[in-house]
């Protein structure tokens, strides 16, 4: 009888907490719009087309020119050499990608949301220098892509809480 109870309190506890789905009503939902409408602005380097890549790919993004918002991205990349053996050998490095982004709305030139985005990965150094320079650029793909999936969620959520009126 305990359990019961305790299984309707928390039911009711979860229906008053105002939970809604992130993409609620599906490709036609507001969040789902927004997102389409939102242009990507060239990004320098490898590394930016990496990020500007998976950007596109998760937004959707269709035509620059009819957008209702441009998102810039600066990028900081970087390779950090650690764990030094006795011969001052690097066994292992860690590389970090940083971005600070702007959303920006196209038509009155304000910026919606000011934020960043990292993550970071690490790299075991061996013999082979063609395997360390293969690892180092896996890892940048992997971070290219949480990058911009941590963008778009950020996005999304923004848009779920500031529904645009047009």
């Amino acid at each position: 009888m305990r359990a019961r109870f305790a299984l309707l309190a928390l039911t009711f506890a979860l229906c008053g907490c105002n939970l809604r789905p992130l993409y609620a009503g599906g490709a036609s939902g507001p969040v789902v719009q927004t997102l389409r409408g939102v242009a990507v602005a060239p990004i320098p380097g490898q590394t930016g087309w990496l990020v500007r890549t998976a950007l596109v790919d998760r937004l959707g993004s269709g035509d620059a020119g009819a957008a209702l918002y441009r998102l810039e991205v600066e990028l900081d990349d970087d390779i950090t050499g650690f764990g030094i053996r006795s011969d001052n050998a690097v066994t292992r490095e860690r590389r970090t990608l940083r971005a600070r982004y702007r959303l920006i709305d196209a038509g009155r030139g304000t910026i919606l949301l000011d934020a960043t985005a990292g993550s970071d990965a690490g790299i075991d150094v061996v013999s082979s220098e063609y395997a360390t320079v293969a690892a180092e650029q896996t890892a940048l793909e992997r971070l290219s892509v949480e990058v911009a999936d941590q963008i778009v969620s950020r996005i999304a959520l923004y848009a779920s809480r500031n529904r645009p009126v047009r």
